[in-house]
């Protein structure tokens, strides 16, 4: 068995929302699936988009790569 400072990740990919901003659809994102994958250690933005309504920012998007430690 790998010693206690050996780690193997798993990534994988989630899209979060929201009205707010890009921290919260972040946030959501990360929320949601912590109800399900366990052991999440770090997530990285790859793309960042929105939606744009009468010339105002009406709803943010965040692609996150979410990396999650394998149980042994």
């Amino acid at each position: 068995m790998p010693g206690a400072d050996d780690h193997v990740y798993k990534i994988l990919e989630l899209v979060g929302s929201s009205e707010k901003g890009i921290e919260d659809a972040i946030q959501n994102a990360i929320s949601r699936a912590s109800t399900t994958i366990r052991e999440m250690k770090w997530f990285e933005v790859v793309q960042v988009r929105g939606q744009i309504d009468n010339g105002s920012v009406r709803h943010y998007q965040v692609i996150l790569r979410v990396g999650f430690t394998l149980e042994y």
